[in-house]
């Protein structure tokens, strides 16, 4: 039924196909033969995001910027990108990001969402249904960062996990900070970023 699911991209916008009374199984499904794209799953609507060129590169410079932090800090991560995060039959998601600190774990700490030109905060719900500890979501140009507490998720702005674990330091990554560096990475180079990040943290 899905072997031929194809949806175009191209540079500058996503391209987005929600599909309903959908089952658990046909999200299994598609997930399993369409790595290329981002699908998630939860009350029976199987949502399906072909990533853009540009959602690609935001996605990066985020990642190649918290594993600069932990590199700073000497903070042993994991970094699993877009590995389905599940909860069977209750909901689904591949994030554009996500990382275990210090240990694996299931789920992971941290999971990072790039909105360019799709999706919205109610993945935010998602998360919520699968435990998700901290959530970064990018959209209009600034990134958010959302931490779990008693069921639900509540902004902050440093991040809970990328805290130096050197008192003498204490710091704390901040969203406005890394705010400046993440839009970068749709017109420079990947080094010249993460270099001078890392001077500057």
């Amino acid at each position: 039924m899905f072997e031929s699911l194809t949806i175009n991209s191209n540079t500058q916008s996503d391209r987005i196909l929600i599909l309903t009374e959908m089952t658990w199984f046909d999200y299994e499904k598609l997930a399993q033969d369409n790595w290329e794209y981002r699908i998630s799953y939860s009350s029976n609507v199987i949502t399906i995001v072909s990533p853009s060129r540009n959602h690609e590169r935001i996605a990066q410079t985020i990642s190649i910027l918290i594993n600069a932090y932990c590199r700073k800090y000497q903070i042993p991560y994991f970094a699993l990108g877009a590995k389905d995060i599940r909860k069977q039959f209750i909901a689904g998601k591949q994030p554009d990001a996500s990382y275990c600190f210090w240990t694996e774990k299931d789920p992971p700490d941290l999971a990072v969402e790039v909105n360019y030109t799709s999706g919205s905060i109610n993945d935010l719900e998602k998360y919520k249904l699968l435990n998700v500890p901290e959530v970064w979501i990018w959209q209009d140009n600034s990134i958010s960062f959302y931490r779990l507490k008693n069921g639900e998720y509540f902004s902050q702005c440093v991040s809970f996990n990328l805290s130096s674990p050197n008192t003498s330091v204490n710091f704390a990554l901040n969203s406005g900070f890394l705010n400046q560096y993440i839009a970068r990475g749709l017109t420079e180079d990947n080094l010249t970023i993460e270099t001078e990040f890392f001077n500057a943290l």
